[in-house]
């Protein structure tokens, strides 16, 4: 977005005529530690492959390009040459200027009070001045967004809060700095610093913030805030360690103003789940300039098309719930937020703040038996179970590129796993329940889904919902419980998108029943050889593959519990069953589970040992590798669609055209050859891929697979021509021929690429020295 808002601005003058203060100066990204300077590589070689010129330099470079700079404690940088600085107000008013010659109108002054809405359908907006008819709305209104979007007469929920954001202005020194003079992020120092007329602008984000305006009292006009200079004190310290001579300049003054942040960090745009053509592009976290160019395009895209030409999921509206909402945690959470821009993040780090407000029945009892968590979408998850006599403290502290603490003990849940039964609370997933007095329930979902779902009671199957593209809007499992009910689960945060996709296609039926069950339930999973076992001896039901097939879901007695739907699949590739409670007895089952469970090896796991498993098997999630621009045929899942099921489906055009056509993508499974897992930086996602020296694509997801002794990794790899760099079509024999690696921080490590999960392919550890010692017995 900030490549694309930069090209826009560059271009602005020209088109308008409007002077926009574009002058490219260059960032400069310094690091004081190596951690900062590895993650400032994991960027740098990302930024190379989209086309955008950057480079990591010595602390001596810096100097030569920034003479007033103090570099002394900095162990290196990033010099991203191509960026810019702008006037702010002259880019609003030449982007204003440039519409209005479109045929835009602009009405100045002039309040709205509410967004009018029919049926679910936008209609108009009421203003101090009348009324103007409209069937899209965008509100883009930043600060005031939140209350904006309440003011509605159906309420649309944007999740943003205010701070208070501070800035410093001096005048111009005596021998006026360059206007080139490159832009500083120093965020170990917590600060930036950039050239302003001839002196610096300086500002930051601080460890304290100061959020404004919880109780929605806000000022109509933008004005400056009370000047704090206690507050401003730390920044002012770390701004005079940077550059010294500072002390000498005068200041201008220190400026105060709003700026509004997300739960996430990251801005919100698109669709609202509840009214149609109410769009919306807001909290910027202090960037909408620098992003607001191609938040634009984006949001342009997705209202004339229907979708945006990239997947920007991350960013949509969609991925928050009413939960995210409460004024009381977004205050709470932007405390946290705005140092967090700055703050360095290593992989699988968490928010602190908003927590425990999701949580299953079991919670209490996992955390006494020493599980860590994570959270999704506001529910809480295990990640892992510390052993009593591992440091918890430490652990806890512990945040590194490298090998991390916990990998001996996801190794331990991994292994029992695949030797013995493991359980772990999965409640967090998003369960719908579709029922009909006919055949209508039926009907939608084979419309709306690519697999067959006319199958026998009692079936589970695997699908995907899918867009007119043929990209997956969601994946997910759906179980038919009568001739009229389905049972459909998907991944947690697919509980406002999925139920708002849903709606958009269902027909007005008071005969056709949705119900978001994913309160009801507590959900575990029985992973391992012995989970049949355990669940034999809990149900006294035969549970072996002859009466119990793969794929296969039942209403049974476990324990005292009555009505457990329990399913024969475990989402990691592994046997075991998954066990859908209802949420009154799941203290009772977890604790039969396990008391019955202690002869076969049981043990609590969390989804780090989930996430290796289904890694190493080659199962794909969605919203990790799968998004609304993969196609089921890209990634190897052609069994899950049914072109020739006797009915029309979303998508299915787009598909049959791809199967003619053949993919532009393929996802492919990654084995890391020459990499040392306890001295190497790992692989977490998002690293380039090279194929015979040349960039294919970007990984998505990875983990060390603890069966295979190797780090795996799953991306997409796409192929280039040449000359042109169009994209071709990539054939298995295309993939299976390349020679890859895969680009760490700057260092590339050799890798298999392999298009089915691999059994196993390296028994023994085998280092380097002992297959070059078989090597020569082979001479």
């Amino acid at each position: 977005m900030a490549d694309y808002s930069n090209k826009l601005y560059h271009q602005l003058e020209q088109e308008t005529g409007i002077h926009t203060g574009y002058i490219r100066t260059g960032s400069i990204f310094l690091a004081q530690t190596q951690d900062r300077l590895i993650s400032l590589k994991r960027i740098n070689s990302r930024l190379n492959v989209i086309g955008i010129p950057s480079e990591i330099i010595s602390p001596k470079k810096v100097a030569e390009l920034h003479p007033l700079l103090n570099v002394h404690d900095l162990v290196g940088a990033m010099h991203v040459p191509e960026d810019a600085v702008v006037s702010s107000a002259d880019v609003a008013l030449a982007l204003a200027s440039a519409a209005s010659q479109n045929g835009v109108q602009i009405y100045d002054q002039t309040s709205i009070l509410h967004v009018m809405v029919r049926k679910g359908q936008v209609t108009g907006v009421e203003t101090d001045k009348g009324q103007i008819q409209c069937h899209y709305f965008v509100n883009c209104a930043g600060q005031w967004a939140y209350e904006l979007g309440l003011s509605n007469e159906e309420p649309v929920s944007i999740p943003l809060h205010a701070c208070e954001h501070f800035y410093l202005l001096t005048r111009p020194w005596e021998t006026p700095l360059q206007s080139n003079t490159p832009t500083i992020v120093d965020a170990d120092g917590r600060i930036y610093i950039r050239n302003w007329q001839g002196g610096i602008l300086s500002g930051g984000f601080e460890k304290n913030p100061k959020p404004i305006f919880t109780e929605g009292k806000n000022q109509l006009e933008i004005q400056n805030l009370q000047e704090d200079w206690d507050h401003f004190e730390p920044l002012l310290s770390s701004l005079l360690r940077r550059m010294p001579e500072l002390e000498t300049m005068e200041i201008m003054k220190l400026v105060n103003c709003p700026e509004t942040f997300t739960p996430d960090m990251r801005c919100i745009m698109g669709e609202s789940p509840s009214v149609r053509g109410y769009f919306v592009l807001a909290g910027m976290n202090s960037a909408g300039l620098s992003f607001g160019g191609g938040a634009g395009r984006y949001l342009a895209e997705w209202m004339v098309h229907g979708y945006p030409s990239e997947s920007v999921w991350e960013l949509d509206l969609k991925r928050f719930g009413a939960l995210q909402s409460s004024r009381t945690f977004l205050r709470h959470r932007v405390m946290e937020v705005m140092p967090l821009l700055y703050d360095l993040k290593v992989p699988r780090w968490d928010f602190q703040t908003g927590r425990q407000l999701r949580t299953s029945p079991l919670y209490d009892r996992l955390d006494a038996q020493g599980a860590r968590w994570m959270e999704k979408h506001g529910f809480e998850r295990p990640k892992y179970f510390v052993p009593p006599d591992k440091d918890l403290l430490a652990l806890e502290q512990s945040k590194t590129f490298y090998k991390p603490d916990w990998f001996e003990i996801v190794e331990s849940e991994v292994k029992c796993c695949k030797e013995a039964v493991c359980v772990i609370d999965m409640s967090s997933f998003t369960k719908f329940e579709i029922t009909s007095t006919g055949d209508q329930a039926l009907e939608i979902l084979q419309y709306l889904f690519s697999n067959d779902l006319d199958v026998p009671v009692g079936h589970i199957v695997h699908t995907g919902m899918l867009n007119e593209g043929g990209g997956y809007e969601n994946d997910c499992s759906i179980a038919r419980l009568s001739k009229r009910s389905f049972f459909m689960i998907s991944p947690t945060d697919q509980q406002v998108h999925c139920w708002a996709w849903l709606k958009k296609y269902m027909p007005e039926d008071s005969n056709l029943i949705l119900e978001d069950v994913t309160w009801k339930y507590t959900a575990l999973n029985l992973i391992g050889p012995r989970a049949v076992d355990v669940l034999s001896e809990l149900s006294y039901a035969p549970m072996t593959p002859d009466h119990f097939p793969s794929l296969f879901c039942k209403e049974m007695s476990v324990g005292y519990a009555n009505g457990i739907r329990v399913m024969s699949m475990t989402h990691t590739g592994e046997p075991g069953f998954m066990l859908y409670i209802p949420i009154e007895y799941a203290l009772h089952v977890y604790n039969e589970v396990m008391s019955v469970g202690q002869k076969y090896g049981i043990r609590n796991a969390g989804y780090y040992a989930l996430r290796s498993l289904r890694i190493e098997k080659f199962f794909a999630f969605w919203g990790q590798d799968l998004n609304t621009l993969t196609t089921p045929l890209e990634c190897g899942r052609e069994s899950r669609v049914k072109l020739d099921k006797g009915m029309d489906f979303v998508g299915r055009d787009a598909l049959l055209q791809q199967k003619q056509n053949g993919v532009y993508k393929r996802l492919t499974m990654f084995i890391l050859d020459d990499h040392d897992t306890d001295l190497d930086l790992w692989p977490w996602w998002g690293e380039p891929i090279y194929r015979n020296g040349q960039y294919v694509g970007k990984t998505t997801s990875s983990a060390y697979g603890y069966t295979l002794e190797r780090h795996v990794c799953l991306g997409f790899v796409h192929k280039f021509s040449e000359d042109t760099r169009e994209e071709q079509v990539v054939t298995a024999d295309f993939i299976n021929r390349g020679e890859y690696e895969i680009d760490i921080a700057g260092h590339r490590f050799q890798a298999k690429a392999k298009l089915y999960p691999v059994t196993s392919l390296f028994t023994h550890k085998r280092r380097k020295d002992d297959v070059e010692l078989s090597d020569l017995h082979g001479k």
